[in-house]
């Protein structure tokens, strides 16, 4: 009995455990659709890791004699109105989209971890002023608060990572503290306190690795969310300034002037956006289902 009470439980081995190659497979057998999906988002992402060495030409390679020339061959994506290849372009923005999305994603998770985990734990004072600043800071509409702090510290890569860190960071918050109040409550983490255990051994041993499903799904979902915002910003003219091409910079300049002449320059970033976005989510739904045993079809 004292060993049951002592060892923290997890519910199933997250992905970064040995059984990573198991968990996928149990994946691909009960779950196709989100393993389909976790291929898509990786072949999007080693096209962005190695997009200087896949593209055919240079992103801002300028060709008149072949401008607004549809897909063919040697121009898979076809071209824009300064000829420049639409295919190379598309590779490059899922390099900076990849960028951007992982290191957001990343500092987001961060900082909801820290916000949940101090809230949830500690509790009376501290978790009522840190919730009530989570509540303000959701009553802004996302885009409206994006468009306000952008126009204030500028375009840029560092600035939108740090900004939308921020965003989704704080608002992820409120989700760690609900897994975190739930396993303060667990007897193992009672006992652990009971024999004199500190605190920080506590968060490390026992709230951590029981709320790490939940931080991978939550970090998997925001992979998706700062891509969609992104390019929104790009499209606005508010996201990575040119001449680096973003999918929503290519949607919102030459897509929408030349889109009638040729469909294919608002085609190509805006299927590859739908595309992965849905790839990534799908995956985190898998993610979830499988990673917490109270979802349905988890076993």
């Amino acid at each position: 009995m004292s060993e049951a009470i002592g060892t923290p439980i997890t519910p199933l081995a997250p992905p970064g455990a040995p059984g990573f190659v198991a968990f996928h497979r149990r994946m691909f057998r009960e779950k196709p659709l989100g393993a389909v999906g976790g291929g898509i988002f990786l072949l999007f992402l080693i096209a962005g890791v190695f997009a200087d060495l896949l593209a055919p030409f240079g992103m801002n390679s300028t060709d008149l004699t072949v401008r607004l020339e549809a897909p063919s061959f040697t121009h898979w994506f076809g071209t824009d109105h300064l000829g420049r290849d639409v295919l190379s372009r598309v590779l490059v923005g899922a390099q900076i989209s990849m960028i951007v999305s992982f290191l957001a994603a990343g500092l987001a998770t961060v900082i909801s971890i820290v916000l949940g985990v101090v809230s949830g734990y500690f509790g009376g004072r501290t978790d009522m002023v840190i919730q009530r600043g989570v509540d303000a800071w959701m009553t802004f509409p996302d885009l409206v608060l994006l468009i306000v702090i952008v126009s204030i510290v500028g375009p840029g890569i560092p600035q939108i990572i740090i900004v939308l860190g921020l965003l989704y960071g704080i608002a992820g918050s409120r989700i760690v503290r609900g897994s975190v109040v739930t396993v303060k409550e667990n007897m193992y983490t009672h006992a652990s306190l009971s024999i004199g255990a500190r605190t920080w051994h506590v968060l490390v041993r026992h709230i951590l690795p029981n709320i790490m499903p939940v931080v991978i799904v939550l970090f998997t979902t925001r992979i998706g969310a700062v891509i969609l915002a992104e390019a929104g910003l790009s499209f606005l003219g508010l996201g990575v300034p040119p001449p680096a091409p973003t999918w929503g910079s290519m949607l919102s300049g030459t897509g929408r002037t030349y889109m009638y002449l040729g469909p294919w320059l608002a085609l190509a970033p805006g299927l590859c956006l739908t595309i992965v976005v849905y790839a990534v989510n799908v995956y985190g739904d898998a993610l979830r289902d499988l990673l917490d045993p109270r979802m349905r079809g988890s076993r």
